[in-house]
This record gives C-alpha cells, structure tokens and sequence, in this order.
C-alpha cells in the first residue's frame, strides 16, 4: 500500500486519508495506532508486526522527530532479522515508498510532532 501524501497530522495511504498515527502492514491498515507512552514505541506498541513476516520495518518519529523508539524494540528486530529504519516521519515515508513495491515492508507512523 503506497504512500500518496504526507502533511503533519496527516497522511493519504491509496488515496484514503488518515488523522491518526497509523501502521501500514502489507494487507491491512491499523489506524488509530496508540502506544503505551505516546511518544516512545514499545515492544508492545508493535505485536502486529512481531506476528507479520517482514523485511523491513519503517518508523516515522513525527514531523520534528519527537517520538523515540525503545531499546528493546531494535533489539526485537535484530533478533527477528528485520532491518529497522528510523526517520522523521516525511522521511520515513518516502523510504517506505521505496520498498513498498517488495510487499516486504511495514510502516509505522506517528503524524504529529
């Protein structure tokens, strides 16, 4: 599911817009995405995507990068082999884009700050 539009607060996935922080897993979109502690993204916060099969896992940190990503989670994925990228939100998505066509990608995004 391709990326079209990003803004802060908002993002068009396949020509749907969503307000809220969002994971895009290769079949479905979960949105509202909530976390544990609004701004750090747990082990928890990501169980959809510990149960998907996937290559790579995108995070988009908000429009100033103000979301922090917890230790525990990029050891997860070291251990599950899964190449993990964290970047400002308007860059995450356009590395998003980059995979997407793989099927083999999976984006978390947080759309504010």
């Amino acid at each position: 599911m391709r990326v079209d539009f990003y803004e802060f607060g908002r993002i068009t996935v396949e020509g749907k817009n969503y307000t809220h922080d969002l994971v895009i897993l290769p079949d479905r979109i979960v949105s509202p995405w909530w976390r544990l502690e609004g701004h750090e993204v747990s082990l928890k916060d990501l169980e959809i995507v510990w149960e998907e099969k996937t290559t790579y896992l995108v995070i988009g940190t908000g429009a100033y990068g103000m979301m922090r990503v917890a230790e525990e989670v990029k050891k997860k994925t070291a251990e599950l082999g899964i190449h993990l990228i964290v970047r400002k939100t308007a860059e995450a998505v356009k590395i998003y884009n980059q995979y997407e066509p793989t099927k083999q990608v999976i984006g978390a995004f947080h759309l504010t700050c």
